[in-house]
């Protein structure tokens, strides 16, 4: 049978008639998709593989959804190493609207190839489920020429997963998608200086006035527990904390002996009349030899110093001095000195004596080091989500990730170089500026991965950081 006479069988009226159908039925029936071109900003020049790509702009775009029974793929996985989610998604967009919308806008822009059509490795934001999909292949002839042409783009896309990509589309919604997703560094920052302060009370008799070592040991990979006999008086008996260090190396393994460096007085403890016994021992049974003996004095010493501002800005354990004391009848004085320890946000936590001094008869002055750590004192600003910080010091450059300006912790990722510690970095967009404290290069945020957990269980099996299981190196 002839071809109806009626109709011209693919006429350019006819042919836009329908395309114009299509159009509405994608804006009554579809859903607003973003449609994010990916540019090309390094490719292999022998396999073109892409080395680094980037997505900087988002378009709004109607498609219809015609994986009308839900996501397709394998779904949801359990695997050994996680969680992962595979799920694919069909979308049918207008040929037309691409053409005369998207093609214009992004032609022009560097590194895009492939301006005329949707193109494999594009990304399209599914709002519905808040989601990033990628875009696999492209089916640009189904339905098959109706009226001798084509009319739509069919999409098949699978879940994006994230590498390296940027994603900075100016979009709050579409770049919250990657906040928490690929190798992350943290890097603890150094807040405005402020110097800590504390006070101090004195034992008027039989006080612990130093603990001296006579032998380090070695092993200790956890701080051990020190004991101090009892006061007799049974008044305040002493307390002690050890202090390990790793700078000596053992000539046989190579490896870190993590010998006992000092014992700080934690508590001077009251009513000593004889040098009490001490006590060394390493909750993790690896650390042996250690030794030492305890000195006292019956002519006031300090007993406790009490952290009363943890100060700011610290980057490495700050030492204090406590005021002269007045002499004390027949004998001479002795100043006592500590050292304050800190934590991850460069804040004075606690006070430790190294010597709790001689002849004190009243409540002494303490006086702690003041923060003097590079750029301290000169931290300004807050980050901004996405934007680039550059180290002044290394010239390393990463993405910002998430700030937390409580503790003074930068999240960040994409890191080109290393960071050294007590450089300044700066926020590309907000002009923040900090001083880096400490550089953690672990991914702390794994979402659903178990990374730490099966780093753990193998070291208990085999840890190379501790010793050759299989002999001399």
């Amino acid at each position: 049978m002839a071809l109806n006479s009626y109709f011209l069988q693919g006429s350019k009226s006819e042919q836009n008639l329908v395309q114009s159908l299509i159009n509405e039925q994608l804006t009554i029936y579809g859903v607003e998709v973003y449609y994010i071109p990916r540019r090309y900003i390094s490719q292999n020049t022998v396999i073109r593989e892409v080395i680094e790509s980037q997505f900087d702009s988002a378009y709004p775009l109607e498609a219809y959804i015609d994986s009308y029974e839900g996501y397709g793929g394998q779904g949801t996985l359990l695997s050994k190493f996680g969680i992962q989610n595979v799920d694919d998604l069909t979308l049918i967009i207008s040929r037309e609207r691409y053409e005369t919308y998207i093609t214009p806008l992004i032609k022009n822009l560097p590194n895009i190839e492939l301006t005329t059509r949707p193109k494999e490795g594009d990304l399209i934001y599914f709002p519905l489920g808040d989601r990033l999909f990628e875009i696999k292949y492209v089916e640009h002839e189904q339905p098959f020429y109706q009226l001798k042409k084509n009319y739509v783009y069919q999409l098949r896309c699978e879940l994006f997963r994230y590498e390296d990509e940027v994603i900075d589309t100016g979009v709050e919604t579409i770049d919250d998608e990657v906040e928490q997703l690929g190798y992350i560094q943290t890097l603890t920052l150094v807040g405005s200086a402020a110097t800590a302060t504390a006070t101090a009370s004195y034992v008027s008799t039989g006080g612990i006035t130093q603990i001296y070592i006579s032998n380090m040991g070695n092993g200790y990979n956890k701080q051990p527990l020190i004991g101090i006999s009892s006061s007799p008086a049974g008044s305040q008996n002493a307390v002690g904390v050890a202090s390990i260090a790793n700078t000596w190396i053992d000539c046989m393994t190579g490896l870190p002996d993590n010998k006992i460096s000092a014992i700080h007085i934690s508590n001077a403890g009251a009513g000593y009349t004889e040098a009490p016994w001490l006590t060394i021992q390493d909750p993790k049974g690896t650390g042996v030899g250690a030794a030492g003996t305890v000195g006292i004095t019956t002519y006031g010493s300090v007993g406790v110093v009490t952290v009363t501002s943890g100060g700011s800005g610290y980057t490495t354990h700050p030492t204090f001095t406590v005021s002269i004391p007045g002499s004390a009848v027949g004998v001479g004085s002795t100043a006592a000195h500590g050292i304050g320890y800190i934590n991850a946000a460069g804040i004075v936590t606690v006070a430790y004596l190294t010597n709790a001094g001689i002849g004190y008869t009243a409540e002494p002055t303490i006086t702690f080091a003041a923060p003097t750590a590079s750029g301290v004192g000169m931290a300004t600003g807050s980050f901004v989500f996405n934007e680039t910080v550059t180290g002044q010091t290394s010239g390393t450059t990463a993405r910002v990730k998430e700030w937390d300006a409580v503790n003074n912790t930068l999240e960040i990722s994409i890191v080109d170089g290393n960071f050294t510690n007590g450089e300044t970095i700066i926020g590309s967009n907000s002009g923040a500026k900090f001083a880096v404290r400490k550089t953690n290069t672990d991914d702390l945020v794994s979402g659903f991965a178990e990374n730490e957990v099966i780093q753990s269980a193998a070291d208990d099996i085999i840890d190379f950081t501790e010793t050759n299981p299989f002999g001399m190196p």
